[in-house]
């Protein structure tokens, strides 16, 4: 009866029944512009291919009529954000929402830090690729940070009524490409732009891999800009069943999941394995228990669906075997109870075998995707570092070369 249930709903009005529930947005940024949308009826929407093509660019306001499909998203808001070569002249640039949250937004590095002195961090925008239910509100915590240091960021969201809609080729897949695109035209602006990627929860790894795809097809260039890859609480690099359900049940019941507890201690340490007895490890309610089964039956028929395996297994493939060569640092938890810590560290192993630099750390106790609240001290130390060391550090000692030459 539950898979029966939720089967019915996904195939109906998910934004209204179960992602997006109606909830105040936190204030825009100083340099946000509000801008009116007009209504665009159904009858007068443009196809879909008229918004694929859509250029980010300075455009008038009032002359803006957004092409719209029912699979993609409207333009909303414009911001602003500052000309590298040029910091006192600005340039609009597109915030793309749906209809009931913004799936991605700009945030502006910290003036004062880039007046004082950014380095490459001015020309560095940092991707935030959000887990399976996230908004953008939850996603600020982790911009503010980036930006505070000298960074640009963008946060990027999915609703989870895509992730259940899902088709390939769908609503999610566009949105996704539409990000790629923009991205690209971002780098193609001036020489020295460079994207550092942060994803979370495979959710965020699996947007990362169809970006990847897109670039990798349409505008390969850009993918030499890509200097650094976060992966927060993933991968599974496999369509697992078992671990679809614990996502979509977190997601569906957030601070009442069992994915949202620990193992009790904020004191954790990278370098020191925790063996727990299984008294120490809290147990699903009975509701929860339920959800989790049903769910798990549901993704053993979805997951097998030729179409839906084949494109999963493409991107998870493309993950493991493409990667750009940028250096990858990976944060994730011995307990984690959606993604396996083992799952993580086969991963990580498999890209050192394949020559890549990869930095890991094991958070220990903090519950999926909550590693930085959990312990802001050590994740933002190991942030630190492999900006510092791997991708600023690198990324200098490339221009160095270059100017030899």
């Amino acid at each position: 009866m539950a898979v029966a249930a939720f089967a019915a709903v996904s195939s109906i009005d998910l934004p209204d029944r179960l992602s997006h529930h109606k909830l105040p947005e936190p204030p825009v940024d100083d340099v946000s512009i509000p801008a009116t949308t007009p209504d665009v009826s159904a009858s007068a929407m443009s196809p879909a291919p008229a918004m694929s093509r859509l250029q980010f660019s300075p455009c008038n306001l009032q002359n803006l009529h957004p092409p719209a499909a029912a699979s993609l998203p409207v333009i909303q808001t414009v911001y602003h954000y500052a000309k590298f070569s040029r910091p006192s002249e600005e340039e609009a640039l597109t915030t793309v929402s749906s209809s009931s949250d913004v799936l991605y937004r700009w945030h502006l590095p910290d003036p004062k830090v880039c007046r004082d002195s950014c380095g490459g961090r001015s020309q560095t925008v940092v991707v935030l690729l959000g887990w399976l239910g996230s908004r953008q509100k939850h996603l600020k915590r982790y911009a503010d940070w980036y930006t505070s240091i000298g960074f640009h960021a963008v946060t990027f969201t999915l609703p989870m009524s895509d992730i259940v809609s899902y088709n390939a080729g769908g609503k999610a897949e566009k949105n996704v490409e539409m990000l790629a695109q923009h991205l690209a035209d971002w780098v193609s602006e001036e020489d020295g732009k460079k994207i550092v990627f942060h994803t979370f929860s495979n959710t965020g790894w699996l947007c990362y891999g169809v970006i990847l795809e897109n670039l990798q097809r349409q505008d390969p260039s850009a993918v030499d800009k890509i200097k650094g890859c976060v992966v927060d609480s993933a991968p599974v690099a496999v369509p697992d069943s078992q671990v679809w359900a614990s996502g979509f049940s977190a997601a569906i019941m957030k601070k009442h999941s069992i994915a949202a507890k620990g193992l009790g201690s904020n004191n954790a340490r990278p370098d020191v394995l925790v063996v727990e007895s299984n008294k120490d490890h809290p147990k699903p309610a009975v509701t929860e228990a339920i959800l989790l089964s049903a769910l798990e039956k549901l993704f053993d028929v979805v997951l097998n669906y030729p179409t839906i395996n084949r494109r999963l297994s493409g991107v998870m493939e493309l993950l493991s075997l493409k990667q750009p060569k940028c250096p990858q640092l990976y944060i994730y938890s011995s307990a984690d109870r959606v993604i396996p810590a083992k799952s993580v560290e086969s991963f990580v192993e498999s890209q050192r075998r394949a020559g890549h630099e990869v930095r890991a750390c094991d958070f220990v106790s903090s519950p999926h995707v909550d590693h930085y609240r959990s312990n802001p001290e050590l994740y933002t130390s190991q942030l630190t570092n492999f900006l510092e060391d791997c991708v600023l550090a690198r990324c200098q000692e490339e221009e160095e070369e270059e100017v030899t030459n």
